[in-house]
């Protein structure tokens, strides 16, 4: 229970950038947070999907996924000014692994991904290509004709950016390199993968670890039906970017536990590569053509900065 008299903790975006805003609670028995979600995003209806997906992840004990407290009516959510509102347990742990890249660990994040595929793995399944490389395709060709059409970021603005380095870098990296993606995705974008629920936004940020084991994964906003590989890559980019011994580490930590085929393990490399210029490219997108507003610009360009210096290693002879 929470006691009525505690009073929340604000914690403004925790780092992120999606908008929502979190405050921790200490409870007479727990710690919960308590998310306002982004104005209009999720809507009811998915924010349903959402929590019955962490509900199936306890209740198959992975006591990593949040659980969902619900009110007197039995919701899991409330709307309130704008935004819908919930309320889940807090988990602990540092997301820290940058500064403790230990094997053990990663082959634990790994670990723990591959189960939560499996509780997740029979809900809706179905055969069809991967949304993540149709996702990818479509942001590549907007691109492509982008650039064809002579725009180029307005990087004058604002000189005194401390995100206007990283974003001149970007540009460049973007300009010559995102031909590329429909080239490296072409044999794939076809191809009848088995899909199911997985979350889409799982990176080093949100895993919890306390000590070498996994306490948390956290933000559950991104799920979409998809293919593990999509997640794969993600997780293991981010942690671990082009270290060939530990990405193989970590893979074989989740074939462990659940199979894939050699063109599925192919899959992850493929996605990690084509995804780490799709997300420099949106950055670009939200910065300079959306006109998004981020609180917190060091932070932007902290993130920018590790996708920038990845793609910049691949410049000569790169993957994509």
């Amino acid at each position: 229970m929470i006691r009525p008299d505690e009073i929340p903790v604000a914690l403004g975006n925790r780092g992120g950038f999606s908008g929502a805003r979190l405050w921790q609670i200490e409870g007479m028995t727990a710690a919960y947070c308590l998310r306002a979600w982004p104005p209009g995003d999720p809507a009811p209806e998915r924010l349903n999907w959402i929590h019955g997906l962490m509900q199936r992840a306890r209740k198959t004990g992975l006591d990593f996924v949040p659980a969902i407290a619900r009110t007197s009516q039995g919701t899991s959510w409330v709307a309130h000014a704008g935004r819908l509102w919930d309320l889940t347990t807090w988990m602990p742990g540092r997301a820290d692994f940058h500064d403790e890249p230990t094997s053990v660990r990663l082959e634990a994040a790994c670990t723990c991904l591959a189960r939560l595929h499996g509780a997740w793995a029979d809900i809706g399944p179905a055969l069809g290509p991967c949304p993540g490389i149709g996702r990818r395709l479509e942001i590549a060709h907007d691109w492509i004709r982008l650039i064809e059409s002579g725009w180029r970021p307005p990087f004058e603005v604002n000189p005194s950016d401390p995100v206007r380095p990283w974003t001149e870098r970007a540009w460049c990296l973007v300009h010559s390199m995102i031909k590329g993606v429909p080239r490296a995705l072409a044999t794939w974008s076809e191809r009848r993968l088995p899909l199911h629920p997985c979350l889409c936004d799982i990176w080093h940020d949100h895993v919890l670890f306390n000590g070498e084991t996994v306490s948390g994964l956290i933000d559950y906003g991104g799920v979409k039906v998809d293919h593990v590989a999509v997640d794969l890559a993600r997780l293991l980019g981010s942690m671990v970017g082009d270290n060939v011994d530990q990405r193989s580490a970590g893979l074989n930590a989740y074939l462990r536990c659940r199979q894939l085929s050699w063109e599925e393990q192919a899959l992850v490399a493929i996605l990690d590569e084509t995804g780490t210029v799709i997300a420099v490219a949106n950055w670009l997108k939200w910065l300079y053509r959306d006109g998004k507003i981020f609180e917190d610009r060091t932070a932007v360009a902290q993130r920018l900065s590790k996708l920038v210096e990845r793609m910049e290693k691949w410049k000569h002879g790169g993957p994509v």
